[in-house]
């Protein structure tokens, strides 16, 4: 049995597209020790994993604390974390032995936790792959079209931050690009590649082995029964995004009283007074077993998180995408690339838009062809069984047994 050490932090859409590859792993025998913040601790744990926890808040204030405005800050960001995530991985591993090691593409220090443990690595990527290029051509942009004096001094907190990282670890950091993607001798892409930008450019290192979806047991309620039988429209901007109190309103004012049974998910954060009267043909949730609820769905409203993304077009559901931040733009433009819904601007968006936008997805002839032509792409890539196939040929090409 090997072991492997797991390292992630959060969030949901870093922390779902594993949770089939801890169940597989652990089916096939690995013991899996797995770090997050502790908001996901019984996730894990019932997938079968040891869980070990990590300060989800210093994390998240680090992080920000690079500052959000531009790609480096972000990559100044993740090496701030560095302090928050090395020392307690570090002293809750002492004396135990790890044969491997999956870490997160984005998220804690993976790659540096590699070099100072010297053990195997795979990357675990949850958004669309990144090569060095890209991410050089970007920087470049950066520094042309920025002025010097914002772009010095984050320039200048990179180089120091990467030489505190040699002078307290003893790692060699020699790009923004080995930071922000966490480049392995595997990487586990959970898209397509034909879903992927530029896909048939990323060599053999990179294992696309598409949406990694596992289903949780929800207790269904009757009324929950009833919403599948009537084909509903779903409306959801996800986990982080999903404060957005005047878009359920424009939602409410679009699609109130029309024929289309409509499903919104609001979230903790909205109260179901401040959205007034609910019309009679909506059902509104603070949390929707998403799951659960697409393979009856005949249109998804979504932000265009990957995971949300990929879970509407496995289940064969056409989408409007309302990208609200992070990669959400370009999961939105790879959704109208291939013809499987259309895209829609927040800031500007009205009612009769979203309306029209509805009548335009539902009564259009090529959206549902587009749909199940990467419906198919997507269930025959394999997911988690895929990704672990790929873990264990990794292994066994490692001599590890």
């Amino acid at each position: 049995m090997a072991r492997v050490l797991f390292i992630n932090v959060g969030s949901e859409g870093h922390i779902n597209p594993t949770i089939g590859v801890v169940q597989e792993l652990v089916a096939r025998g690995d013991e899996v020790v797995y770090f997050c913040i502790e908001a996901f601790r019984e996730r894990i744990e019932e997938a079968g994993a040891i869980v070990r926890t990590v300060d989800g808040q210093k994390f998240i204030k680090a992080f920000i604390s690079g500052g959000r405005n531009h790609l480096l800050e972000r990559v100044n960001g993740l090496l701030l974390t560095a302090d928050i995530v090395i020392p307690s991985v570090l002293e809750q591993i002492k004396d135990e032995h790890f044969d491997y090691m999956i870490h997160d593409a984005m998220f804690g220090c993976g790659r540096i936790l590699a070099q100072l443990l010297k053990l195997p690595a795979i990357n675990s990527c949850t958004s669309f792959a990144q090569s060095n290029e890209s991410i050089d051509l970007e920087l470049e942009q950066f520094a042309t079209n920025v002025s010097a004096e914002i772009v010095k001094p984050i320039d200048d907190q990179f180089h120091k931050l990467t030489l505190m990282m040699k002078e307290k670890y003893d790692v060699d950091i020699d790009s923004p690009y080995e930071v922000l993607c966490n480049p392995a001798p595997l990487t586990l892409v959970y898209t397509t590649r034909e879903f992927q930008p530029n896909g048939e450019s990323f060599d053999q290192t990179y294992q696309f082995v598409g949406p990694s979806i596992s289903t949780r047991v929800y207790a269904e309620s009757p009324d929950f029964k009833e919403i599948q039988v009537k084909k509903p429209i779903y409306i959801s901007l996800g986990t982080v995004f999903n404060r957005s109190l005047d878009f359920y309103k424009l939602c409410i004012e679009a699609l109130g009283d029309t024929a289309h049974t409509i499903v919104m998910s609001i979230g903790n954060t909205v109260q179901l007074s401040d959205l007034g009267e609910i019309p009679n043909n909506f059902f509104v949730k603070p949390y929707v077993p998403q799951t659960e609820l697409l393979p009856y769905t005949k249109l998804f409203i979504t932000h265009g998180g990957m995971n949300s993304a990929h879970e509407g077009l496995y289940y064969g559901v056409p989408l409007i995408v309302i990208p609200q931040g992070a990669d959400q733009p370009m999961i939105a433009e790879q959704v109208e690339r291939i013809g499987a819904g259309i895209t829609l601007q927040m800031p500007s968006l009205q009612a009769n838009q979203l309306r029209n936008a509805v009548d335009q997805v539902l009564s259009g002839t090529s959206f549902l062809p587009a749909v199940a032509s990467i419906q198919e792409s997507f269930r025959e890539s394999g997911g988690y069984r895929q990704a672990v196939d790929e873990i264990v040929a990794f292994k066994r090409h490692y001599g590890i047994k």
